[in-house]
C-alpha cells in the first residue's frame, strides 16, 4: 500500500489534510482487522522507511509474535530515487503471515446501515509512552460500540510540556441494530479515555 498526496481534499470546507505514516499503519491495521486479527504496532527501524518514522507490525501466531509486515513514511532518499511525492507513506504486509494468524474460519462482519458517531480525543502522555499502549487502552474501554480507531496527528511542542506527546484520535462508533444518542457514543469516549488515563496516565489535550 502506498500513500501520497491529501488524504482529505481542501475545499470551501477548509484546509486539506496530507497523508502520513499514521495512515500507512491503519491501512495495514484494517487489512489484519478484514480477518479479525488485531496488529500490534512497535516503533522500529527498517530500510526503506525513514528510521523516526517506522514502525514494525506484529500478529499473534501460535501465542507468539510474529513480524506481519512494516509500515511508515519512506526514506528521503528511496522517495527522490523513485520520483515519488514528498512525505510519501507505505505498507508492506506479509498475507501468508496473517492467514496463520486467523483463529478458525472467516466471519463476515455484519454491516450495520446505521449512522456513525464520530469523536475525536487528544491525550497528552510521556513521550516514552508507547502509542500502541493508549491506543490498545482506547480499543478496550470503548467497547464493542466502536467500529474503529485512528491515530490521526502526534504533536510535540512546550505547549504541553517538555518530554510529553499529545496523540489524537478519532473514535468512529455505531451500533448494529439503532442510531447510537450523543450520550452513548460520548459515554463510550469516556470510558476509553478513563481506561487510557488508568493504564499510561494520559491526561486529555486542554483538561
Amino acid at each position: 500500500v502506498v500513500l501520497a498526496g491529501a488524504r482529505e481534499q481542501s475545499g470551501w470546507w477548509g484546509k486539506g489534510t496530507p497523508a502520513t505514516w499514521a495512515d500507512a499503519i491503519e491501512a495495514a491495521r484494517s487489512i489484519a482487522a478484514e480477518a479479525g486479527v488485531e496488529v500490534i504496532v512497535r516503533a522500529d527501524q527498517y530500510a526503506p522507511w525513514h528510521p523516526g518514522r517506522c514502525a514494525a507490525l506484529y500478529v499473534n501466531v501460535n501465542g507468539e509474535e510474529t513480524l506481519f509486515g512494516h509500515a511508515g513514511e519512506l526514506h528521503p532518499r528511496v522517495i527522490k530515487a523513485l520520483h515519488l511525492p514528498e512525505r510519501t507513506c507505505a505498507a508492506e504486509v506479509e498475507l501468508d503471515v496473517l492467514e496463520q494468524a486467523v483463529d478458525g474460519a472467516l466471519q463476515a462482519p455484519r454491516i450495520s446501515t446505521f449512522p456513525v458517531a464520530t469523536q475525536d480525543v487528544a491525550l497528552v502522555v510521556a513521550g516514552d509512552v508507547p502509542a500502541a499502549d493508549v491506543e490498545a487502552a482506547l480499543r478496550e474501554g470503548a467497547g464493542e460500540l466502536l467500529e474503529s480507531l485512528r491515530l490521526f496527528d502526534v504533536f510535540t511542542g512546550e505547549q504541553i510540556g517538555g518530554g510529553n506527546k499529545s496523540l489524537a484520535y478519532a473514535l468512529r462508533f455505531r451500533a448494529a441494530d439503532r442510531t447510537l444518542t450523543v450520550e452513548e457514543a460520548s459515554a463510550a469516549r469516556d470510558s476509553a479515555v478513563a481506561l487510557a488515563a488508568e493504564r499510561t496516565g494520559a491526561v486529555l489535550r486542554g483538561a
